[in-house]
């Protein structure tokens, strides 16, 4: 099982499960969060969901060798819910969502932060939105999202450059709350999460929902833009050699491609 799930004082730690792989989500990865993510709205015993990650990595994203293997290979069978999947349980999940960000996070493993509502990382965790250095667009909503919690400068460099952002680069910016020691930062992620799992849940989803139902349809059409580019972008020539030269071990050179 690529997904650790464990309950304490009304509180549902998922911990992503793939540490040789850095926790990159492959398919499988995708349909047991987003299985969890579900089961834990429905359950009337959970009052907060506490994400984070096994080793020295929170999330690397999608896993990309299973991205290469899906762009060249038709017949790819894919999960039942997937990244789309995932996304949408994230959008609709009812209950607070605290991120402990324990290591390195890439794509989903950043964007993810704009559905969070309490966010952790620790000290030595760095984060990187790498769209532009694999020839592809933004996702999970992160081109409305982050703007929002970041200002439009700070979300354009996140997004535009595909540089690594520091822990601390990430607070003063305030797409995390707080910064921990390693040591510290599933402890202190957890003590805020199991604070907010002893107030009522019913009063808990009604906060949630009140601040989050404005941005529904600004998510909803941001998800729209990013797909329609992501898909037009996807299998062209920059993506392809930025997955090539994935596999191949090297950095992609994209200066003598078109546009």
């Amino acid at each position: 099982m690529p997904l650790q799930i464990h309950d304490e004082q009304r509180v549902r730690t998922l911990t992503l499960d793939r540490p040789d792989a850095l926790n990159a989500f492959d398919e499988r990865l995708y349909d047991a969060t987003t299985d969890a993510l579900l089961a834990a709205g429905d359950d009337p015993g959970v009052a907060v969901v506490l994400l984070t990650g096994a080793g020295r990595a929170f999330s690397a994203g999608t896993d990309l060798l299973e991205m290469h293997r899906m762009s060249a290979d038709p017949g790819f069978r894919r999960g039942r819910h997937g990244f789309p999947g995932m996304l949408d349980a994230l959008v609709a999940f009812p209950k607070p969502l605290v991120v402990a960000v324990n290591g390195v996070g890439l794509g989903i493993g950043a964007t993810v932060l704009g559905f969070a509502d309490l966010a952790f990382m620790s000290s030595t965790a760095r984060l990187k939105c790498p769209f532009t250095s694999l020839g592809v667009a933004p996702e999970a909503a992160s081109s409305y999202l982050f703007p929002r919690l970041v200002g439009h400068q700070a979300a354009a460099w996140m997004l535009l450059s595909s540089e690594w952002i520091s822990a601390d680069e990430a607070l003063a910016a305030g797409l995390v709350w707080r910064v921990c020691e390693p040591d510290d930062l599933l402890a202190e992620a957890r003590r805020h999460a199991e604070l907010l799992a002893r107030r009522p849940v019913a009063s808990l989803v009604a906060v949630k929902q009140a601040m989050t139902a404005p941005l529904r349809a600004g998510i909803d059409a941001a998800r729209e833009r990013e797909n329609a580019a992501f898909a037009e972008l996807m299998g062209g020539p920059a993506n392809l050699e930025a997955l090539a030269a994935f596999a191949e071990g090297r950095e992609p050179d994209f200066t003598a491609l078109p546009g």
